[in-house]
């Protein structure tokens, strides 16, 4: 039998990222400097997530 998953535990990983892609574009907008690191940082954790994704998929 399938282990059913709450819609808590579906979407918490998607939101994490929505989340930390939001911050990561204000952060750019807000700043120079340290907050561009920050924000390339930030925005750079949902596309290798993206790719981590891929690669586990094919395996």
């Amino acid at each position: 039998m399938k282990k059913r998953h709450g819609l808590r535990a579906i979407f918490a990983v998607p939101l994490l990222l929505a989340i930390i892609s939001i911050v990561g574009l204000v952060v750019a907008l807000t700043g120079d400097g340290l907050r561009d690191a920050a924000s390339w940082a930030a925005l750079a954790i949902p596309v290798f997530a993206v790719g981590w994704a891929m690669r586990v998929r094919r395996t």
